[in-house]
């Protein structure tokens, strides 16, 4: 499974499918905690609300299609609730950055 790039083919079915698409997301994560300086222990000790941990799930929403119960679950942040409302606040606050640079 660590050696799927390509996409799923017509012979591919949901599991399959979905298998692939977490080994991605893991791939993924791995990556950015090894690029942040992060051993896994780290999503443990930090706050569910740390802003690192809250860009590190935005990277998981724009490049998987892993779903907010998963990875609110994998980061240790809670509730799928308490992440969405992360990721708007988090949304909201890049906006209002944006609006006072123009």
């Amino acid at each position: 499974m660590d050696q799927v790039s390509t996409g799923p083919g017509s012979s591919h079915f949901g599991e399959v499918v979905q298998e692939a698409v977490e080994v991605r997301a893991e791939r993924l994560l791995k990556t950015e905690l090894k690029r942040m300086g992060w051993p896994e222990a780290e999503l443990k000790e930090r706050r569910k609300g740390d802003a690192k941990k809250v860009r590190l799930a935005q990277e998981l929403r724009l490049k998987t299609t892993m779903p907010l119960t998963w990875i609110a679950a994998r980061l240790c942040m809670g509730t799928r609730g308490y992440l969405a409302w992360l990721l708007q606040q988090a949304k909201n606050s890049s906006r209002a950055k944006l609006k006072r640079f123009l």
